[in-house]
């Protein structure tokens, strides 16, 4: 059982002790602190709230939208959604911030409160850091009766949120209702039942269900990886569909299927959409150090530059404001789209792969045959107490000071070959090593290489 409170949130499985575990008592506790950075913000605070299909999802909703009522903060619950769609509710309503009762791609025991601020995007570090100062200190502290906030209930955002994606210029519509495209759906037993159908009636494209029922005890483990998806890629095949859509419960990552039955790829989905929207408006891109060097090809191909930031969305966000990127997102199949909000969207990730291939009159797998090859090999090393991360990562640049080195987020060595990532984990005493190359031995050697050198250190 594990609770992790971070700058962003908290997350953790349902059950067990107060301080291990997500029960009520944190839950109220983290909601506090949210709430009182609000006060401390806005003088008339209003919160809006959206969950994801996960069985304890009521339980926690209820004690959310009750803790902020009790200091005095008017709550806006949109019951089930996804992700994205309350990231732009949050602007909708004019609201002071929104909080997404998710645990993403996590197994159906965990849940998680993810704190958003007004302009609906993920809070700041400083900000994450300012409300785990609050329960640090215990300066918890709560309304009398004649001062609670309001509690109202708001159906129809996925619908406003669905709108706004019709409404882009970039989406060409019209012409995917042309097309008379046929997907197959993976829902994950969670909020994709309630907005990909919608948004696929909307552009005429026909489609399969699989999971469609809302129940949180989800089909097969809800992360969007291959060995996941095998149910998807039959039935795209058996259904001679276009091509197959996989989401996360929350509907803010989206995985393909090719009309072949094979896997388009998560870090593909994002290298999709850019070849689309660059061919349109060339411009900047922004990835996180974690994602394929397609993205940088393709952004090269329209003469774009392409940024890599540190790993979490709202470093990608934060760079992609800085360098006025045109598209951006995570190798994870997160698209990030600016020209609808700062914010992973599944839904925006559709749209686009629609109207690339009505666009082009090609089929998912001769586009994916079309991106240069790379494979990304994911490693990582149990680190013990006594280990020096910085004389790890000293070393490491020292031994490779010859290549390009980046090291806003632990370690990326650039080689001619490909490249090497390493970074502590938050969560686990271990260090992630990805690596990728244009073949999948290369890329485990290029992995090995710095591997060796610090099970090496660890042995001295």
């Amino acid at each position: 059982m594990t609770l992790i409170k971070s700058i962003s949130g908290i997350r953790g499985t349902i059950g067990g002790k107060p301080g291990e575990n997500l029960t009520p008592i944190d839950i109220v506790e983290c909601t506090t602190a949210f709430g009182l950075w609000i006060l401390k913000n806005h003088s008339n605070p209003k919160v809006v709230i959206g969950r994801d299909g996960r069985i304890s999802g009521a339980m926690v909703s209820s004690i959310v939208s009750q803790t902020l009522i009790s200091l005095g903060i008017d709550v806006v619950d949109l019951g089930y959604s996804t992700t994205p769609t309350v990231e732009m509710a949050v602007v909708f309503e004019s609201a002071a911030a929104g909080i997404v009762l998710t645990a993403s791609h996590n197994p159906k025991q965990w849940n998680a409160l993810k704190f958003l601020n007004h302009k609906g995007e993920f809070i700041s570090k400083a900000d994450g850091e300012e409300l785990l100062s609050y329960i640090e200190a215990g300066k918890l502290e709560y309304k009398e009766v004649d001062h609670l906030g309001a509690y109202t209930t708001k159906d129809g955002s996925i619908a406003e949120h669905i709108q706004a994606i019709l409404d882009l210029d970039t989406v060409n519509a019209d012409l995917i209702r042309s097309k008379n495209l046929k997907v197959v759906v993976d829902c994950i037993n969670s909020t994709g039942a309630i907005s990909i159908p919608p948004l696929l009636d909307a552009l005429g494209v026909e489609y399969v269900l699989l999971n469609e029922e809302i129940t949180g005890d989800f089909a097969h483990n809800p992360e969007p990886l291959p060995a996941h998806l095998v149910d998807l890629c039959d039935v795209v095949v058996k259904e001679k569909a276009d091509f197959g859509i996989a989401v996360d419960p929350d509907v803010d990552r989206l995985a393909l299927v090719s009309d072949d039955g094979t896997l388009f790829g998560e870090e593909y989905t994002l290298v999709a959409v850019a070849d689309y929207l660059l061919s349109k408006k060339a411009g900047n891109t922004v990835s996180n150090l974690s994602s394929t060097r397609a993205l940088n090809d393709i952004t090269a191909k329209y003469g774009g530059s392409y940024y890599a930031s540190a790993v979490g969305e709202v470093n990608v966000v934060e760079m992609m404001k800085a360098k006025d990127a045109v598209i951006g997102g995570e190798g994870n199949g997160g698209v990030i789209y600016p020209g609808l909000h700062y914010g992973r969207d599944a839904l925006v990730g559709i749209a686009f792969v629609l109207s690339l291939i009505a666009e082009r009159s090609t089929s998912l797998s001769a586009l994916r045959a079309s991106y240069p090859d790379y494979y990304i090999s994911k490693n990582k090393i149990q680190l013990d107490d006594s280990i020096n991360l910085d004389e790890i990562f000293k070393a490491l640049r020292e031994k490779f000071k010859d290549e390009r080195l980046n090291d806003i987020d632990g370690l990326k060595i650039d080689f001619e070959e490909g490249w090497v990532h390493l970074r502590k984990s938050n969560t686990e005493p271990i260090i992630r090593v990805y690596s990728e190359s244009k073949s999948e031995e290369k890329s485990k050697d290029l992995a090995m290489q710095v591997i060796d050198i610090v099970k090496l250190m660890q042995n001295t």
